[in-house]
């Protein structure tokens, strides 16, 4: 099959040898397929950037045909370069194609015809590692847009994943997350036979606040509160908004007494930016903090239903005996057990 405008290099000194060859190439390919040079020096002033094959004889004045397949090859290590000589030497052919030459031609028999299906042999197996290396490219392209899209979509899933466990105002886990951290929670507590305790915090005054300050005060409020517990709690604790101006905290590993000092932090923090927040208002010294608390080893919850019960009694007692006040399930049970 003659390939149109193919551009074949004749490298050979001997004139009758490169006519015969150039003559044989041309009337399979074309008139104008074949350039020729008889030098290796020739070759390496010439413009190889066009060709699509190199023919070279082994034998020449200045240089071998390992020399000219080692100067293409620098400069075009795509193109197919085949080397004929009259020495049937099998160490010849075998170092020529180490070196990268893509067939090796003895110049004995019919040589001269089998030439051209030499060069187009070569050709075929040119196209197909061009056309491997292209579909190779292009997977490798495919493949990292893949993954750069792969990359997107994860970072999307992440982000949405982060907005449904998120309470959108204070940026604490919401309450369904919460919810799932308490039984995450409570099953490694029990399957270590930890300690677990749990904080649950109303804000005294915040209807007042609202009411006479108005809603973006409120709001401004709760993302106070929000920081404040950030600030006190450790990162394997979870802080969260239970609903309203309803907080509550989950403390892994911690005990009644710890879990108490850590409400004592958060309630001293938050009188200090309610002091800063409110001051010369309405409602100064008039929103204050009430809390309970609950802990797995005071309380013996059978459950994380349980103890977030436990711990919302615990604070309902705090409003009901006085508010801005903390309040223990555990001291609760003596109180009631005493009469």
């Amino acid at each position: 099959m003659t390939a149109p405008g193919l551009h074949l290099l004749v490298v050979e000194d001997d004139p009758d040898t490169a006519s015969l060859i150039a003559e044989t190439l041309r009337d399979h390919f074309g008139p104008h397929s074949v350039q020729h040079l008889a030098s290796l020096e020739e070759v390496r002033t010439a413009d190889i950037s066009q060709l699509d094959a190199v023919l070279s004889d082994m034998n020449l004045p200045d240089g071998t045909g390992l020399d000219v397949l080692n100067h293409v090859l620098k400069h075009r290590p795509d193109l197919p370069v085949i080397l004929v000589t009259g020495e049937g030497i099998m160490e010849n052919a075998a170092r020529a194609i180490q070196q990268g030459a893509y067939d090796y031609i003895v110049k004995a028999g019919d040589y001269l015809f089998t030439i051209p299906l030499m060069v187009e042999k070569n050709l075929a197996i040119y196209r197909t590692k061009q056309e491997n290396s292209r579909l190779q490219e292009e997977l490798t392209r495919t493949l990292k847009d893949l993954s750069r899209k792969n990359n997107q979509l994860e970072s999307a899933v992440r982000q949405l994943e982060t907005v449904a466990a998120t309470d959108p105002l204070t940026g604490l886990a919401n309450r369904r997350a919460f919810n799932q951290a308490l039984v995450r929670a409570f099953a490694e507590a029990t399957r270590h036979s930890q300690d677990l305790s749990c904080i649950m915090i109303d804000l005294d005054g915040f209807k007042l606040l609202n009411d006479t300050l108005g809603h973006q005060r409120g709001d401004e409020l709760l993302q106070h509160v929000a920081r404040v517990l950030e600030n006190c709690c450790r990162a394997s604790d979870v802080a969260g908004r239970f609903g309203g101006d309803e907080f509550v905290v989950l403390l892994p590993q911690t005990d009644e007494v710890t879990a108490a000092q850590v409400a004592q932090r958060i309630a001293d923090e938050f009188a200090h930016v309610v002091e800063t927040m409110l001051k010369d208002t309405p409602v100064a010294g008039r929103v204050t903090m009430s809390m309970g608390l609950a802990s797995l080893s005071a309380g013996a919850a059978a459950n994380p239903d349980a103890l977030i019960a436990q711990t919302d009694h615990a604070l309902y007692r705090a409003k009901q005996t006085g508010r801005a006040r903390l309040v223990s399930y555990s001291g609760m049970k003596e109180i009631t057990t005493s009469g």
